[in-house]
């Protein structure tokens, strides 16, 4: 089935945010087809931060329209059909949760009222730590683990929760290239599952073999396509205010 000619997981159209005088974003519009790993690129400070608290409704858009598979957010939020990774820095990795507990958070919006995991769900939840290889410390406490474990826990619970779109703010920031490539190798096998992943990276030389398509953003969408487009010498002196050429390879640690 072509991507070209299905129904966007995400659709956002002329979306605007302001934080008191600050716009942090203006007339953004984006459309991600499922299937699909893109990669969202720009500056601190660019709103990628914005647009992902945008997708998931944690701030109010003051213009513009956000729908993830057709629905309001809200309601693609409560069929669980999207799951959100923030920064590190918004995690407050000192609470008392085991690995396992982190990753059973994805499942409670289909727990009753007492929230007690069933045998199917208690499955899931070891399937999902499996997957991302951490079952060995499913009973470890979540601040205990390594930064790139730690990322790894949150893909685990929207395997759990059985996302089908993954917004992720920065994972490969602050984990060791061993981590990175089993995150990329994971996200890669998720994508052809048909999953779709928007995933913020300061990474310009691996985007293209990370991602099927790139958003350049400054505030508003610079460019939107194939990465090895969207990332060229004039594109990114746009968005980076200067000559930056993607050959690097140096991530955000």
């Amino acid at each position: 089935m072509s991507t070209q000619q299905s129904a966007p997981v995400l659709q956002v159209d002329h979306l605007g945010v302001t934080y008191g005088h600050v716009r942090a974003l203006d007339d953004v519009s984006i459309a991600l087809a499922p299937g699909r790993i893109c990669a969202l690129i720009g500056v601190n400070g660019s709103g990628k931060s914005t647009l992902f608290k945008a997708l998931m409704g944690l701030v109010a858009p003051d213009a513009g329209e956000v729908s993830l598979f057709g629905l309001p957010t809200t309601q693609a939020r409560k069929r669980q059909l999207v799951a959100y990774m923030p920064q590190t820095e918004d995690v407050d990795w000192t609470f008392p949760v085991s690995v396992a507990d982190v990753v059973a958070m994805g499942l409670y919006g289909r727990l009753g009222l007492t929230r007690r995991l069933r045998a199917a769900d208690r499955s899931a939840v070891d399937d999902a730590l499996e997957r991302v290889g951490l079952a060995e410390l499913r009973r470890r406490q979540i601040g205990q683990l390594s930064g790139g474990q730690r990322k790894r826990v949150f893909i685990a619970r929207s395997i759990a929760q059985d996302a089908r779109l993954l917004l992720l703010d920065e994972p490969f920031a602050g984990v060791d290239r061993t981590s990175e490539s089993t995150m990329i190798d994971l996200l890669k096998t998720l994508r052809n599952e048909g999953r779709s992943v928007l995933v913020s990276t300061h990474d310009l030389a691996g985007a293209p073999a990370l991602s099927d398509e790139a958003i350049l953003l400054h505030g508003s969408v610079l460019a939107h396509g194939d990465p090895t487009e969207v990332l060229t010498p004039q594109n990114l002196a746009l968005a980076f205010g200067q000559a930056v050429a993607p050959t690097s390879g140096e991530g955000d640690s």
